[in-house]
């Protein structure tokens, strides 16, 4: 099996529980609060560990206490970072409302992921895909992309949050991911996916998801029902499972069932449970959902 490369963002999240999500100049009283790992990359390499990936990491934390307790998280995994860098401000952080529904949002500080330096980050060997995402600086994901691609990797970029992709690196990404928020922001015209060879996989939550063919087709895949208890972290449980399972050699289409399973799964416990989501509990969910 082939390794995947995550270079990302690390975060620590703190996540506030709220009957709602309060209106602009409101303030209202939480329930409780919740110090989480978190940052795309961190999440997307943790989840992809999860479900049997042989996951490398490179990031970049600060000198702080937020740094020790992101390190510790790693060291409870297999993820192998190696590659992380320690520079002397501040760590990521982020600070999320989560309300009774499930629903969220969140506000991000990346200290510093915006300093991470792309000279030092070697590609591991046998990587068989180098996995992106838009919370560091685009200089950073070109370089990487461009060594990576030059070993044989694929290229796949998880456009969030969105914004503008660089037309010398759109020609090098495989697969893109988006939801449908940021899917309306790039909306790709058919000649980018042609020249490009780009299939694009857009998450629609309750409604499913599209794979958007270079060619155009689009093929629908649906969702399974479940009781959200949180939605936070769902897309990067998902595209950390859908990697996992695509380097174990599924065919695209059944990799993303699994990680829609893995996402599944993911909001409908809370999340002190989630870490103790197996391939096994994820395979057994889809053979009763069939």
């Amino acid at each position: 099996m082939k390794n995947l490369f995550v270079v990302g963002s690390l975060h620590l999240d703190v996540i506030v529980k709220s009957p709602r999500i309060p209106q602009k100049d409101e303030t209202i009283i939480g329930k409780s609060v919740e110090y989480v790992f978190g940052g795309k990359g961190g999440n997307q390499a943790l989840a992809a560990d999860q479900n049997g990936a042989s996951t490398f990491l490179a990031g970049r934390v600060g000198s702080d206490s937020f740094a020790k307790l992101l390190i510790a998280h790693l060291q409870n995994s297999s993820v192998d970072f190696s590659a992380l860098q320690v520079g002397k401000g501040a760590s990521g952080m982020s600070v999320a409302i989560v309300e009774e529904s499930g629903e969220y949002s969140a506000a991000v500080v990346s200290g510093e992921n915006l300093h991470i330096d792309e000279k030092s980050i070697e590609v591991p060997e046998n990587t068989g895909v180098l996995l992106l995402q838009n919370e560091i600086n685009d200089k950073v994901n070109l370089e990487i992309a461009k060594r990576a691609k030059a070993a044989g990797s694929k290229i796949w970029l998880n456009a969030a949050p969105a914004k503008r992709i660089e037309s010398n690196l759109l020609s090098l990404i495989d697969l893109c991911i988006v939801n449908r928020i940021e899917a309306e922001f790039y909306n790709f015209s058919n000649k980018e996916k042609n020249e490009n060879n780009l299939t694009i996989i857009k998450t629609l939550g309750q409604q499913g998801l599209e794979i958007i063919e270079p060619c155009g087709n689009i093929k629908k895949i649906p969702a399974f029902s479940v009781n959200v208890v949180s939605s936070h972290g769902a897309g990067d449980m998902f595209i950390g499972a859908l990697a996992a399972r695509y380097l174990q050699g599924d065919p695209i289409e059944s990799a993303l069932k699994y990680a829609q399973a893995a996402a599944a799964l993911h909001i409908s416990r809370p999340e002190n449970e989630r870490k103790e989501i197996t391939p096994k509990n994820i395979s057994d969910f889809i053979s009763s959902n069939l």
